[in-house]
């Protein structure tokens, strides 16, 4: 049983198009988040549930800073729906209209956009073999899997698969057969994405230490920079998920993500 002290943990509730967090700020409860609770937490049976933990902190050079759980306890480097869900919350809180947060990717920008949704600029994809990381030297364009996937850090590892029906792959056994793969020392996200059009991809995703999920931002951003390698699609791209809609823009300065946010309830853990 995790002790959560006698006053409890105070948290929130928010999710990204249902890629859903708990968010814990620890400006105001002190150091509380260890693996240990963020395995209890995300226990959708005993706990409350979700892809992602969040921890907000204060930060020097930033107006906040994050850090990240999965809910097996490992840890992530960035986590692209949550710094939205979060920076939403924010610039709300504090009548503002941009924001930055200091991450391991970085300082990322957060704005909020005129039709609702909050946009974030996820920094420059990765594309060397040894910074994504891969455990060998290989073309990152042309993984040697069966499949030919793309290899692209986005603060975590992703390994992308373009097929004709991103719907008709077994996901549930295609996923862990892939964030496993020896190629990827830290395990890696898995995504399975088919080109609607030009300017428009279907995706579905696996995160490592997760599992399915029904929406991830960091695979948005790395599967909208495959395809613009690979030359299947413009570098502004539309993502259709299992959870809903992010548009993702592969400009100069970074990758930019944007979408709805929504705050759900705020609890006590006890």
């Amino acid at each position: 049983m995790t002790d959560f002290g006698t006053d409890g943990l105070p948290f929130m509730k928010m999710h990204g198009l249902g890629n859903d967090f708990v968010v814990v700020d620890e400006r105001a409860t002190g150091p509380r988040v260890d693996a240990g609770l963020a395995r209890a937490v995300g226990d959708r049976h005993r706990g409350v549930g979700f892809d992602q933990l969040a921890v907000i902190r204060d930060a020097g050079d930033a107006d906040l800073a994050l850090a990240f759980w999965n809910a097996d306890g490992s840890t992530s480097d960035a986590c692209g729906n949550a710094t939205r869900c979060i920076a939403a919350w924010e610039m709300a809180r504090l009548g503002a209209d941009r924001l930055t947060l200091r991450t391991e990717r970085g300082v990322l920008v957060a704005e909020a956009r005129e039709d609702g949704t909050t946009a974030v600029n996820m920094g420059p994809p990765v594309l060397d073999w040894r910074a994504i990381p891969l455990a060998r030297e290989v073309c990152t364009l042309h993984l040697p899997i069966d499949g030919d996937p793309v290899a692209t850090g986005m603060g975590n590892p992703h390994c992308s698969f373009f097929v004709a029906d991103a719907e008709a792959v077994d996901l549930p056994s295609f996923g862990p057969m892939h964030e496993h793969y020896a190629l990827f020392p830290e395990r890696t996200n898995v995504q399975v994405a088919h080109v609607v059009a030009p300017d428009h991809l279907r995706m579905r995703v696996w995160e490592r230490g997760v599992g399915i999920t029904q929406a991830s931002g960091t695979s948005s951003c790395a599967v909208a920079v495959a395809a613009a390698r690979r030359g299947i699609t413009g570098r502004r791209v539309r993502i259709d998920l299992d959870g809903g809609t992010l548009h993702v823009d592969w400009r100069d300065d970074g990758v930019w993500m944007a979408g709805p946010t929504a705050h759900v309830f705020d609890g006590v853990l006890r």
